[in-house]
């Protein structure tokens, strides 16, 4: 039997059952309805991590009959996502978790009540004003990637897409930010009811972020006179509108072809993936790991459901800055980031190959479990250990999940700073550590280094091949700088090439020629960059292997 999204599976729920399916246990039209009327949750941004994260806490709520509402998704960037990939399948998804023993574990997402793609004048808008001004609703969640927050150049004016919603008002808006901005308005002038906006894209201090960015565009509208300045403070008054902090973390690459065939030889006809016009790939299932982690801080002023009983962890400012923290600094991110150049050095097609790598691995354990853990904060809601060690035997690992060090490895020079710069700035910074006891940290530098020799994109991996490297804002600049140096070539000028790269502060998180370790990474580097084939030798050397 041919199965579809679309299908009433109270009907045919011994076939779904049969595919290994798991069912909603609730009534999707009943939940529909009851949400048009009684919402709780909007979020913006309809992509894959929406479906994995998101939608399935939705869903278990629902099915542990805590809510009667289901979430609403709206899409600000690309309309087409909704058009494609939620409207064809009464906005249902299957929910694809790939193991990492290879098993997968299938659910049939229906707590998506409605979707908008999010453009102004029309019927869409007006149902997400509606939506807005419901004194019911209680939080509004994003993941819009930390791009979408920006709403000005580095030279402090307002990018060229921004400019003419902040000059016509609200009416105009339509990125996220105004869009956002132009709802909570309508809401105000509801009655200003409470309500918390909960940032939850991966960078730290997401909720200060999002309150400044709302705050400005409000007060940008009040400055020409679009708005009065009670709605600026509406949005300023953490007891009206609630900006907090949040750490989520779950690997969910682009919906994967491996999946689709799976799926469909499994009877699933609803299994395409779609490439709309700006080039975002979704489908009506999304793929991701077991694993996954939310913490939100617990500023609700207009109440919340028992979000903790659907695995989110709920606590103070503290609790959500430390997990954060952890994560970006030593648990994952950090290993992540090593991995990944690394893996490029050695043209690895797939993140589980890194980790497979025994010498890759130690060097792993060593950036995480030796170097990072002692400085790291402990959240007091999960082991920073067991965090660590669920990455690095578990979920990096897993042989199922379609992830890349081509794909982790983009933008590393905007990475850098928190992943290994916090780490050294607090061993230079403790009484009780000495950051020349650092070695992980640096040979991930040097090895990141030696990566980028090269020039126009391109450079030469460990064996020698040519490769394109991932996309990055200072790659022509770095390549440039260290233009001299070639792999295989002279090295005796390695030094006075790599000391101003390492001084750069922005880069580093400090200046590195002020510590020990600016001669352990030119002392690595000229290792690595002696020629092809060195990468596992000089890890097997400094790690001790």
């Amino acid at each position: 039997m041919v199965l579809h999204l679309t299908d009433d599976f109270k009907a045919n729920a011994a076939e779904w059952e049969a595919a290994g399916v798991t069912l909603p246990q609730y009534d999707p039209e009943a939940v529909k309805a009851y949400t048009a009327e009684h919402p709780y949750w909007v979020h913006f941004g309809a992509g894959n991590l929406f479906r994995e994260v998101h939608a399935l806490i939705a869903q278990s709520l629902l099915n542990q009959g805590l809510t009667k509402s289901g979430v609403i998704v709206a899409e600000t960037f690309d309309a087409d996502i909704v058009t494609d990939a939620f409207k064809p399948f009464d906005n249902r998804g299957l929910s694809v978790i790939l193991k990492s023993d290879g098993s997968i574990d299938t659910e049939l997402v229906a707590s998506v009540a409605e979707s908008f793609g999010v453009k102004q004048h029309d019927e869409v808008w007006d149902g997400l004003v509606k939506v807005f001004t419901n004194p019911e609703l209680q939080f509004v969640t994003v993941t819009i990637t930390e791009k979408g927050y920006s709403i000005k150049n580095n030279d402090g004016e307002l990018l060229p897409w921004i400019k003419p919603e902040v000059e016509n008002g609200p009416d105009s808006a339509v990125s996220a930010m105004g869009a956002i901005t132009a709802l909570l308005f309508e809401r105000f002038k509801a009655g200003a009811k409470p309500i918390s906006m909960v940032s939850t894209d991966n960078f730290s201090q997401n909720g200060d972020r999002f309150r400044a960015v709302i705050v400005e565009f409000a007060q940008l509208w009040a400055d020409k006179g679009f708005v009065p300045d009670e709605f600026v403070a509406y949005v300023d008054d953490p007891d009206k509108v609630a900006f907090p902090l949040s750490m989520i973390d779950r690997i969910t690459p682009n919906p994967a072809e491996s999946v689709s065939k799976l799926l469909a030889d499994k009877g699933f006809a609803d299994n395409e993936i779609f490439h709309t016009a700006k080039g975002t790939n979704v489908a009506p299932f999304a793929n991701s790991e077991e694993t996954w982690y939310l913490v939100i801080e617990d500023q609700f002023p207009n109440g919340r459901p028992e979000l903790e009983k659907a695995g989110v962890f709920l606590g103070d400012r503290d609790t959500v800055n430390d997990s954060d923290e952890m994560k970006v600094t030593t648990c994952l991110n950090p290993v992540h980031t090593a991995l990944a150049t690394t893996g490029r050095l050695m043209s690895y097609d797939s993140m589980s190959k890194t980790i497979a790598d025994p010498d890759l691995k130690a060097l792993a354990e060593r950036l995480s479990y030796v170097e990072g853990l002692p400085v790291v904060a402990d959240p007091g809601i999960f082991s920073p250990k067991d965090f660590a060690e669920k990455v690095i035997d578990v979920r990096v690992p897993n042989p199922s999940l379609p992830d890349s060090p081509a794909r982790i490895s983009t933008d590393t020079s905007q990475k850098v700073p928190i992943r290994y710069g916090v780490t050294i700035k607090k061993y230079i910074e403790s009484p009780d550590h000495n950051v020349n006891e650092l070695v992980a940290i640096p040979l991930a530098i040097a090895a990141w280094l030696r990566l980028l020799l090269g020039k126009d994109g391109k450079a030469t991996d460990d064996n020698g091949n040519e490769i394109t490297l991932s996309p990055d804002p200072r790659m022509a600049e770095l390549q440039n700088a260290l233009s001299p140096l070639t792999l295989g070539g002279d090295l005796s000028k390695a030094d006075e090439v790599l000391k101003p790269i390492l001084a750069d502060a922005t880069l580093w998180n400090v200046d590195l020629t002020q510590t020990p370790l600016a001669e352990k990474i030119v002392k690595y580097f000229k290792e690595f960059a002696a020629g092809t084939g060195t990468l596992h030798p000089v890890l097997e050397k400094e790690l001790g292997l």
